[in-house]
């Protein structure tokens, strides 16, 4: 299911596409070779089964079956190519959305392995950004960062918080070029890493929170 992201009215915004997978979709994503493909196709725009191969260290017949998953549960789809012996892919869609906190059963396990998915993959991009930062230009330098700040909050507060610093990003996001197509001088894509959740060993596993 894809869902467009609302916008405000001005024609300085555009839409962002979204998609929302069901349990089963979100059981195909959740393969880190997947999780890659999609995030090239997002990023860089259409390529073909050898391309990516070549990209990730795969044979081209384990990319092509990785591919047709993510085509099947509607993540991507064919592109226009410059030849017709070769088959493009580009992705269907800027954002994947997942609302654990609404799950229960089946639908939440598969969430969170989902989200350590993303984890892992996530980890991986922070060390080579690391490895990178060096060698990156001064301006690229003053505009990255590495923050952690704790802050004491109730959950409406942290939640509040959270949708807005959400917002915030949706909004950028919705006044930049859309992903996968060429970038104006100078731009380039930018990652931000949104990550927020209460200490680590301050709240009993499994209790809810108690009334004021």
């Amino acid at each position: 299911m894809k869902t467009p992201v609302p916008t405000p009215a001005s024609s300085t915004f555009r839409n962002v596409s979204r998609v929302v997978p069901d349990v089963t979709a979100l059981k195909a994503l959740a393969h880190p070779v997947r999780l890659r493909m999609l995030g090239m196709l997002r990023i860089d725009g259409p390529a073909t089964a050898t391309q990516l191969a070549t990209r990730l260290g795969l044979n081209s017949g384990a990319t092509s079956y990785h591919l047709r998953q993510l085509a099947q549960y509607g993540f991507i789809e064919d592109a226009p190519g410059p030849s017709r012996r070769d088959r493009w892919w580009r992705a269907c869609h800027e954002i994947t959305s997942v609302q654990p906190a609404e799950t229960e059963g089946e639908a939440f396990d598969m969430d969170v392995a989902f989200t350590q998915a993303i984890l892992s993959l996530q980890v991986d991009q922070m060390q080579k950004a690391v490895e990178e930062y060096a060698e990156l230009p001064l301006a690229w330098r003053k505009a990255s960062t590495a923050s952690d700040i704790i802050i004491p909050l109730t959950s409406d507060k942290a939640e509040a918080l959270t949708k807005r610093l959400n917002d915030l990003l949706m909004e950028a996001m919705r006044e930049a070029p859309p992903l996968g197509e060429p970038l104006p001088s100078g731009t380039v894509p930018f990652t931000v890493m949104l990550h927020a959740f209460p200490y680590p060993g301050r709240l009993p596993h499994g209790e809810e929170e108690s009334e004021p």
